[in-house]
């Protein structure tokens, strides 16, 4: 049974099957096959560079080319036996030349090395004379130390290809002389075929690990971003309150203003009313707005936000939990926003946690620095001791920190100390808020 094709004429299966299996060899080892394809620079983040003196490590990315120069210096080495007769005294100098060209050719154009390692087989089979036909000793190596190189650079596909016109070649080499010097092709067949597993597997193994360490670094971008939207949640969840309380006041204040001014205009109640009006709606707003960040195990909290007024208590639950920590305001303690009371008390809380998670067995200072521009905050720990061991954290710790601080257009840094703790500083600006003047008093102007 024939299949029609949309030209209206008749392939049968095996035709089509053909035409596939010939282009996919052309695509392989035909087409571009002498293109310029630079062997990439290795990697220097390993084990072993690291521990590699300064020198050396400024060109451990060079590593796989002077491996590459290695192999074809042995081949070079291996071709110098040999006595070509059609050279002369040249003979040996030309038959290693000659071995190992294919080799250095992988480094550039790796399938154009195969086509050149097939030139090198014929050559040598014509000058080299012996025993071993129709490779000889050194263009037996050399050919295949190519196809190992290639397989590594191309993959397990090409290297099927390239066995299985290395066997066909050799049969035809075999069956034109007749045999007349015997042949090696069995040799060759199975030597190249245990190489060329070796070569794919590694590459093969190679693949996969580029595939992995790519995807855990989608992974990782993934997960960040994640973090980043879960500690912006937490932030509207948290500063909800602190908005619904002031839209609270201001509605219940323009409801009960007109009550405080003896025959308001009707202006002025009507722009009250409008004031009321619209504080509500924005509640009815925030609630909406909370219900879309909310996710299904939130539970809204009984207390109200805490502030900085409450850091007392937060340092003595640390110090319950076995953190001896000290406290020091500087500056004239005086009331800040709310949003940035209820930021600055959650800088701390998480610096606190990181040190009980990360520095078991250290000591805290809290500093809180009320300053004309706003305030700041400094959160520093020494270095750990003891033999607890460091807990995992979901490391958001930071990342939430940076977002809080951000928010309040805040500055922040954080690292390793030099005694080998670590500090957290904090500024939050915080505008100055000018005092009403005072009402005028009877008699004067």
């Amino acid at each position: 049974m024939t299949e029609t094709t949309t030209g209206g004429t008749s392939r049968a299966p095996e035709f089509r099957l053909a035409s596939e299996v010939i282009a996919t060899l052309r695509r392989d080892l035909v087409t571009d096959a002498f293109a310029y394809r630079p062997l990439p620079l290795a990697e220097t983040s390993g084990r072993f560079v690291r521990r590699l003196p300064g020198v050396l490590r400024r060109y451990a990315p060079w590593r796989r080319y002077a491996a590459v120069g290695m192999l074809s210096f042995l081949v070079g080495l291996t071709a110098l036996n040999t006595q070509s007769a059609a050279w002369g005294d040249l003979g040996p100098i030309a038959m290693a030349m000659l071995s190992a060209a294919p080799v250095l050719m992988t480094l550039v154009r790796p399938v154009g090395a195969w086509w050149a390692a097939i030139a090198m087989t014929v050559v040598t089979a014509g000058i080299g004379g012996g025993h071993n036909w129709p490779w000889t000793e050194s263009s037996f190596f050399a050919y295949i130390v190519v196809m190992f190189l290639v397989t590594l650079r191309t993959g397990p596909r090409v290297a099927a290809w390239m066995w299985t016109l290395t066997l066909v070649l050799g049969s035809a080499i075999s069956i034109l002389f007749n045999g007349h010097w015997g042949s090696n092709l069995p040799e060759m067949a199975v030597t190249s075929a245990f190489a060329l597993v070796i070569a794919g597997s590694i590459r093969i193994r190679r693949d996969a690990r580029a595939e992995v360490s790519a995807q855990q670094e989608v992974t990782a971008v993934e997960r960040d971003k994640r973090t980043l939207l879960e500690e912006r949640t937490t932030i509207a969840r948290e500063l909800h309150d602190v908005v619904a309380h002031h839209m609270s006041v201001v509605a219940i204040q323009a409801e009960a203003a007109p009550y405080r001014v003896k025959n308001p205009p009707p202006e002025l109640e009507a722009a009250f009313v409008t004031i009321r009006e619209n504080a509500v709606a924005a509640l009815t707003e925030l609630r909406r707005v909370l219900g879309v960040v909310r996710s299904a195990d939130y539970e809204a909290p009984d207390a109200p936000q805490p502030t900085l007024a409450s850091l007392e208590g937060l340092l003595a639950n640390v110090r319950d939990a076995g953190l001896s920590v000290q406290k020091t305001i500087t500056g004239s303690v005086r009331e800040m926003p709310q949003g940035v009371e209820l930021s600055a008390y959650r800088i701390i809380q998480e610096a606190l946690s990181n040190t009980l998670r990360h520095a078991p067995g250290a000591s805290a200072e809290v500093e809180v620095s009320y300053v004309l521009g706003g305030l700041g905050i400094r959160v520093v720990n020494d270095r750990a001791t003891g033999d607890a061991r460091p807990s995992p954290g979901a490391g958001h710790g930071i990342t939430g920190m940076r977002e809080r601080v951000a928010m309040l257009e805040g500055e922040m840094t954080a690292g390793r100390t030099a005694a080998g703790g670590y500090e957290v500083a904090v500024f939050i600006p915080v505008p100055h808020r000018a005092e009403p003047a005072p009402e005028p008093r009877e008699g004067t102007v």
